[in-house]
């Protein structure tokens, strides 16, 4: 029994020993170590990769919601091989009444399925960009047509175009005009506005001209057109809309109100001089005699009373 003691405690430790190693570690061959090891490794870069791809799916949606908002390439209407209107706009919409918001952005700026602007006419002192989208929801042959005009000013010695009316035409025989007030450019700069609209919160620089034009919401955002004098296939320097807090305006109102303040001074001051003056009179009437003859003609009288006294 002394003998079979050790032994078992060295089975026992030994059993203990090998219990704290992988059973991988014991193998001897290295082509069953390397294909027991590889499998459980490779799993765990698939699913990490798969993780990784899963959380990169929603970022990527969003970069490309995001991209979505980038303009288009801005439309170009050509006469004779040359771009002689172009016309870019972020988001272009329409809107009957309370209906649903019609959204042609695509239809009309899409490289891949470019909107039919055949109609399109382009002369020395008048253009017309017609932009035919076909049938758009419950709208037959809706197609949207802007009126522009270049015009020859000698006090600025250039042309300048504008934009006359914008007009919808669907249902074959409707038709709803806007006419355009303020939308205007030199002949060799763009116009840019960011609102373009018949909405009163962005300006209405579109009026409805008639009845049925009041039944229509128009709005293009960040509007750039420019015709007449497109010399290459980019716009020109941009000639912005006028809006209420342009520099060259707030420029202004300080300006007239320092020349308030400045005259508004002027005036205290001048009052102020005016009460000076008023005093120093009523100081002259109490230290100098109205009538300096006056002792003399107490003393005259005073000898009258005593001639008098004596004659009694």
């Amino acid at each position: 029994m002394a003998v079979r003691y050790p032994k078992h405690c060295c089975i026992l430790l030994l059993l203990a020993l090998l219990s704290f190693h992988p059973p991988s570690s014991c193998s001897l061959d290295p082509q069953q170590s390397d294909s027991g090891a590889a499998p459980p490794d490779r799993d765990a870069e698939e699913v990490a990769t798969k993780e990784l791809q899963s959380a990169d799916t929603p970022q990527r949606k969003l970069l490309q919601t995001s991209g979505a908002g980038v303009p288009f390439p801005p439309l170009k209407v050509l006469s004779n091989g040359k771009p002689c209107i172009m016309f870019q706009a972020r988001k272009l919409s329409l809107r009957y009444e309370r209906q649903k918001q019609v959204d042609l952005t695509e239809r009309a700026f899409s490289p891949h399925k470019a909107v039919d602007t055949t109609q399109s006419v382009c002369r020395q002192d008048k253009a017309t960009l017609v932009m035919k989208f076909g049938d758009v929801d419950d709208l037959k042959g809706l197609s949207i047509r802007l009126q522009l005009s270049n015009t020859f000013y000698e006090a600025s010695g250039q042309w300048w175009y504008s934009m006359d009316s914008v007009s919808l035409l669907y249902n074959v025989s409707e038709e709803a005009v806007f006419n355009a007030s303020e939308v205007y450019a030199p002949s060799s700069s763009s116009y840019h506005c960011v609102h373009v609209s018949s909405l009163e919160r962005h300006s209405a620089l579109l009026q409805p001209g008639g009845e049925r034009a009041r039944r229509w919401t128009v709005t293009f955002t960040d509007f750039q057109i420019q015709a007449f004098d497109v010399s290459s296939g980019r716009f020109s320097p941009v000639s912005d809309c006028t809006t209420f807090l342009t520099p060259a305006i707030l420029m202004g109102l300080v300006t007239s109100l320092i020349l308030l303040l400045v005259l508004a001074y002027a005036v205290h001051l001048l009052v102020h001089l005016k009460h000076i003056e008023r005093d120093d009179d009523s100081k002259a009437e109490v230290y100098f005699p109205q009538d300096p003859e006056q002792p003399e003609g107490c003393c005259v009288e005073n000898l009258a009373d005593k001639d008098t006294s004596e004659t009694f």
